[in-house]
């Protein structure tokens, strides 16, 4: 997961790795732990429908 991390503060993930990756981050709960930064971009992307509060990925956002 750290090379995934490195990867999303690098900008090198596409929209699809960084949903998953913030999937993982809020199932495991690390989200909340890390940096500021992560657990606002989890709320954002909570408040947004795309991935649920139990870590759980939208289907709407992959029907596109």
């Amino acid at each position: 997961m750290i090379d995934k991390m490195i990867a999303y503060e690098s900008g090198e993930l596409t929209d699809t790795e960084t949903l998953e990756l913030f999937s993982e981050l809020i199932r495991t709960g690390m989200a909340w732990k890390l940096q500021g930064s992560y657990g606002r971009t989890a709320n954002r992307l909570i408040d947004l429908g795309l991935i649920g509060k139990g870590g759980e990925l939208s289907l709407s956002y992959f029907e596109h």
